[in-house]
Formats: structure tokens, C-alpha cells, sequence
């Protein structure tokens, strides 16, 4: 261990020597999705605080799917090492703490957790962007931190932390293996990231003093990895990084020749999806007829997340994004008119500063001119350590009335109102938060939500679309249509338990994707919805997309799921794919009233009862007469 920069506690290491290394076996996790109630928990043997990996570990995760990723692969060394992984923070031993440092939003709710747990009198790891960027904060004394790039030494920090240690580790060296153990927030969507850090310099971003400089891994890893997610029963395929566009640049490779051989590796049967992650202009620029032709393929979503943060070139100018208005518009409308159906998203900052009356002017003028109908609309914060945060303020109070105005204006368009009627073939990946419907994706990333049975989780179906709102679609399966990949996924014999969806990201409002955004991006979080947006072209494919963070979905008293968040993986050299794509008939539960069921047999149970009272009484009546 020595990179670890302090282990601070009365008797050291216990017994004068060294702290174990990691141990890992080379098998991958294999995870039960069935949840274990709270209450087996606090009846099983209480485990030996000296004997490492027979505690439970509470994970939490802040921020963008990267954060995700890492929080998967911390959550599968630690349960291959025999953790218990928990979302119920009162019965574990120990916190970890994913964080992230994009706005002060997030980083006030990671002070808010630690305080809770300083007072719980729990063990306590902080991880992610805000230890690497600030590892000096306040609220960070006297606790354990690990970095961005030493998730693979987790299991140390957590075994030294729970001797009463304190332990850092923050010196960047090599970037983690793409094979570490990962137990998936989602057993079907697999967040592969890509590189780590940036070209960029932007003068509010925050991330980069904890991402660092661009760090891409080589195509040979990645297609590796995407080799053994296909063969262990992914379904989708999300590209995270801090930004896609740059990927390659410093190993002398591109994103173009990326994703080519990663689509030459998906099945031809569109089994499996592909989504490339948030990209800024620059780094596209002059890749944008190979990106469109990969956009274009079966087999990836037609969608990309390109935030432009401003509509003003001084904005842009001040906020060193090193692009203009025009070269934005030029990626939106050329991908437009190259791929059918093509969906944007992106993301604005307001009250930038120094942004005047006429720079916000022109941002309203750009959303109302592309009709966007997913927007990621947030307030300027400054971080402290970047130059925007010396810069001179905006009032909060006209930053605050600018972000209302141009809510108003992204909340009066009518995204889906072209949808209606039209049959669309969806991905069903997830369980709505309703716990009623199941969330598919079109081709275009539209998130449409259907009622059907949980075997239809990890097939796509043709789906009618038979009502829109502002903010949701809600679709029919077609009988007949559903493709299932029959997969022979070998249980791993040594299973590991954990909790269901240990990793939560904090401000997710849906149980759907994620979208792949750090602070450049200006984005609430990554956690938030990523739904494509309507863009001008010659397509008649639909062209509308919306933000499902906020769904017009009916809420059942009755019918509630339980949502498997951590799927099962396996040996990746035993997990073959067998079998043809079948049809089955799907019955839907649309037309079952659970309701009325269950109230008619109320009615006429207490009828039967109401009968039986009476004869009795009769009964008695002429008996003692």
C-alpha cells in the first residue's frame, strides 16, 4: 500500500504489519436479484468486526452515469470479496459515499449524508469527484477517501476504515480495468466508460480538477468488454465518459473508429442496443458523417445529448467552451439530415456571468427555434477553484427569473403530439417508479411506458402509441411482435446476495436511463432523464421526445413491483447464447381490473357472512322457542 498518504488511528495497522492486499477471485459475481428483507438482516449473527468481508456496506452514488459505473464496480469487489451490499443505511457497518461535485446541489447533500453518519457513529468512505477535487474540504477531516481512478483498491480502504483507521488514496496512476467484479444497478444496462477526463478547459467546471486529463482506454478493451456484457445478457450499451467526442485523441485513435468496432460486435438480431454518451461540438466537428452513419445503424439508438449551454458567442467565449452558436447548429442540423429520426438533447446554463439581457435573448431565441423538447435547464453555481467563480455575478434574483422564463417557454411545446397512433418498436429495459409500467425505448430514445407482464424485461416489441402528454408516451404491445434472445446465463455457484438497487443515484426522479454528463455539460446530473429532442429534417420518422423525470403516470393502489436492481452476471467463459428468436403472444393486463376483482369478492364474502348470521339466528330463535 504505498500510495496510501495517511493511516491515522491508536494502534496502527493491527498487528504492527502491513494491511492485506486486495483479494479478488478471478471468477465474475454472480448477484440474486431477490431482495433480502431488512428484517433477516437484524436476526442473522452479527458479523466479527475483526474478520474482514463478513460486513454490510451501504452504497450511495451522487451524479452522472460514470459515477454510476464506478459505484457497480466498488459494489462488485467488495461483494466478491464477501460483502453484504445494502440500500438500507441503518443496518450497515459502513458507509461508502459516491460523490459528485458538478453544482453545490450535490455536494451539499454528500455534507448532509456525512453529518448523518458522523452521528450514526458509522464507518464512513468518501469517494468520487469531490475527495479528488477537494480533497482539503472541511467536512472530509478525518475521513476516509479514495479517488476516481483507485476504485480497484476499495476493498482495502474499507477493511482499514473498519479497524478505525483513516485511509487516502487519491495519486492517480493507471486507469482501473474494465474486468473488475461490477454487480449492475440494472442487470440488462451495462455503463461502459470510455475514457476518463478531458480536452477541455472550461472555466466553471469543476470535474476536471477531479477527472483530469483525457485518458482513453484502448478499442482492443473496449471490445472486449462489450464481447463479454453481450454474452452475460445486456441489452443496452451506454458510452459514459466526462466527454465521448474527445475519445481517442490521446492514444492516437478516434470515436468513429470506436464505435465501428464496437457495432461490428452487437448482434445482428438488435438484441442488443447502443447509445453513445454526452458529446461537446468541438470534438465532432469534423467526425460528423461517420458519426451519422453509425447513428444509422440497427443496432444504436438514434440519440445524442450535445449541450450547447448557451446561445450567445460571448457567453460561450467567457465560459471557454471553444465553439461557437453556428458550429452547434451545424452539428444538430447535419445529423438531422443524415439520420432518420435523428433526437438532441441539451443542456443550458443560466446567469453565467457577465451574461447580459440580449445573451439570455438569444438563448430563448435558439431553444424556441429548434423546438426542443428536452432541455437540461440549470442555474449557474460557482464552484469554488475555477475561474468562473472569481468572475462578477448575475443577481440571483435575475438568474432565477431567467431560469423560470425559459422553463416556461421549454414547458409550452408539445413534443409527442405527432406520436399518437404510430406503431414504434421499443427496448424494454426498466420498471417505471410507478411500479406499474415497464419503460422501453424507441430507436430514437423516446422513452415509452406500456403495461405488460416482467418476463417482457430485456425484449423489444412493437408498441402502438395510444395517448402523449408533456411530459410522457404510453404505448400498447403489439401481440404477436415481442423478440425474445433466449440466453443460457449459467448461475455462478457461488452466488453472492445483495440488496436490491444498491446503488441509487441521488436525484433520480425515474427508474430509466441516466443521461452521460459532468460539469461541462451543465446538467443537473447525470441521474437526470436523457430523452431526445425533436430536430428539423426531412425525416417522417417522429421527431419528439420529452423529459420522463416528470410523469403523468396514474399511480395504482394495488399493483406494486418490486424493482430487481441487481441482476445476475456469470462466468463470462460459460455463458453461451442458444437458441432462436421466438414469438410469443403477450397478454396485457390493461384490460384486468384488479380493482373491481377485489371488491366484488369483498362484497360477496361479506354477503356469505351477512347469510350465515342470519339462519343462525334463526336457527336459535326457533330452538329456545
Amino acid at each position: 500500500m504505498e500510495d496510501i498518504e495517511d493511516v491515522l488511528g491508536p494502534a496502527g495497522f493491527s498487528g504492527g504489519g502491513a494491511p492485506p492486499g486486495l483479494r479478488l477471485p478471478l471468477s465474475t459475481v454472480a448477484v440474486k436479484p431477490k431482495r433480502r428483507s431488512s428484517k433477516l438482516l437484524q436476526t442473522q449473527a452479527q458479523p466479527d468486526a475483526r474478520i474482514p468481508g463478513t460486513q454490510t456496506i451501504y452504497v450511495k452514488t451522487f451524479g452522472c452515469s460514470h459515477n454510476q459505473s464506478d459505484s457497480e464496480y466498488m459494489s462488485g469487489q467488495l461483494s466478491a470479496f464477501g460483502y453484504a451490499i445494502t440500500e438500507e443505511p441503518e443496518g450497515a457497518d459502513l458507509w461508502l459515499i459516491n460523490t459528485c461535485t458538478v453544482k453545490n446541489p450535490s455536494q451539499s447533500a454528500m455534507s448532509t449524508l456525512i453529518s448523518k453518519c458522523k452521528t450514526a457513529n458509522k464507518p464512513l468512505v468518501v469517494a468520487g469527484c469531490v475527495p479528488q477535487g477537494s480533497r482539503d474540504l472541511k467536512e472530509l477531516e478525518g475521513i476516509s477517501i479514495i479517488g476516481v481512478q483507485q476504485i480497484d483498491r476499495v476493498v482495502e480502504v474499507v477493511e482499514e476504515t473498519l479497524k478505525g483507521h483513516e485511509v487516502r488514496l487519491l495519486s492517480r496512476k493507471t486507469l482501473p480495468s474494465l474486468d473488475l467484479p461490477k454487480v449492475r444497478k440494472n442487470k440488462f444496462i451495462e455503463i461502459l466508460p470510455i475514457n476518463v477526463g478531458c480536452l477541455g478547459a472550461c472555466t466553471y467546471c469543476k470535474t476536471k480538477h477531479a477527472r483530469g486529463h483525457l485518458g482513453s482506454y484502448s478499442i482492443d478493451s473496449l471490445v472486449d468488454r462489450v464481447k463479454i456484457v453481450v454474452s452475460e445478457g445486456v441489452r443496452e450499451i451506454w458510452l459514459s465518459s466526462e466527454d465521448t467526442g474527445a475519445y481517442g485523441r490521446d492514444i492516437g485513435t478516434n470515436l468513429p473508429n470506436l464505435l465501428n468496432a464496437i457495432v461490428a460486435e452487437l448482434p445482428a438480431d438488435r438484441s442488443t442496443m447502443l447509445r453513445i454518451g454526452m458529446t461537446n461540438p468541438p470534438f465532432i466537428l469534423e467526425h460528423l458523417n461517420e458519426i451519422a452513419s453509425v447513428l444509422r445503424h440497427p443496432c444504436v439508438y438514434t440519440f445524442l445529448h450535445v449541450p450547447v449551454q448557451s446561445g450567445s458567442d460571448a457567453v460561450l467565449k467567457a465560459m471557454n467552451r471553444e465553439y461557437t452558436v453556428s458550429e452547434f447548429r451545424m452539428v444538430v442540423g447535419t445529423l438531422c439530415e443524415l439520420v432518420q429520426g435523428m433526437q438532441i438533447a441539451t443542456d443550458i446554463i443560466c446567469g453565467f456571468p457577465g451574461e447580459t439581457d440580449e445573451d439570455f435573448v438569444e438563448t430563448v431565441n435558439l431553444i424556441k427555434e429548434y423546438q426542443l423538447p428536452q432541455v437540461h435547464i440549470s442555474q449557474f453555481y460557482p464552484r469554488p477553484g475555477t475561474p468562473a467563480a472569481r468572475m462578477k455575478k448575475v443577481p440571483s434574483i435575475e438568474v432565477k427569473k431567467r431560469s423560470r422564463e425559459l422553463t416556461s417557454v421549454f414547458e409550452a411545446f408539445s413534443p409527442y403530439e405527432g406520436l399518437k397512433g404510430k406503431v414504434e418498436r421499443i427496448w424494454i429495459t426498466e420498471i417505471a417508479t410507478d411500479g406499474v409500467h415497464l419503460v422501453g425505448h424507441t430507436k430514437g430514445y423516446i422513452q415509452v411506458l406500456v403495461i405488460a407482464p416482467d418476463s417482457m424485461l430485456g425484449t423489444s416489441a412493437d408498441a402502438k402509441i395510444t395517448s402523449v402528454g408533456r411530459w410522457s408516451v404510453f404505448g400498447e404491445v403489439i401481440e404477436g411482435t415481442v423478440a425474445i434472445k433466449e440466453a443460457a446465463l449459467e448461475q455462478n455457484s457461488a452466488e453472492v446476495q445483495v440488496k436490491n438497487s444498491p446503488n441509487r443515484v441521488e436525484e433520480a426522479a425515474c427508474s430509466t436511463n441516466t443521461c452521460d454528463s459532468c460539469a461541462c455539460s451543465g446538467a443537473e446530473s447525470a441521474a437526470q432523464q436523457c430523452t431526445p429532442q425533436q430536430c428539423e429534417g426531412p425525416s417522417d420518422a417522429p421527431t419528439n421526445c420529452g423529459d420522463a423525470t416528470r410523469q403523468e403516470t396514474p399511480q395504482s393502489t394495488l399493483v406494486r413491483r418490486n424493482v430487481e436492481g441487481a441482476g445476475k452476471t456469470s462466468e463470462s467463459d460459460t455463458e453461451k447464447s442458444r437458441g432462436d428468436d421466438q414469438q410469443v403472444n403477450v397478454i396485457t393486463r390493461g384490460a384486468l381490473n384488479i380493482d373491481r376483482i377485489l371488491w366484488g369478492g369483498l362484497a360477496v364474502s361479506f354477503a356469505t357472512t351477512l347469510a350465515i348470521l342470519v339462519l343462525l339466528t334463526c336457527k336459535i330463535f326457533y330452538t329456545s322457542s
